[in-house]
């Protein structure tokens, strides 16, 4: 399993728009062939904190995600909400299998 943890720090005045925005990109990405889960959380001591937590089958599935309508037209119109760049951070999933 490819996982990767996205750590989000949206400007306060987008925080609304950002999730709207999210949302709609979580409603594509859990529809895709290879995802396993798109889990997006928020900060409940910092509403401007978000992670996404993106579990692929393989690191192709993860790749083809970043190639999605969903992801792209996502990435540009949050691009100027970000208080400081997004950081992802890889990990292998270990449990659940995904057998």
């Amino acid at each position: 399993m490819h996982v990767t943890i996205v750590h989000v720090h949206v400007k306060p005045e987008h925080v609304d728009e950002f999730i709207e925005a999210i949302r709609i990109n979580h409603e594509g990405s859990v529809k895709e062939p290879g995802n396993l889960r798109f889990d997006i959380l928020q900060s409940p001591d910092d509403p401007t904190r978000f992670v996404a937590y993106e579990a692929y089958r393989d690191e192709a599935a993860a790749k083809a995600h970043k190639e999605t309508a969903h992801y792209l037209a996502w990435r540009d119109k949050v691009a100027d909400w970000m208080a400081e760049p997004r950081q992802g951070v890889r990990y292998d999933g270990l449990f659940p299998s995904g057998d």
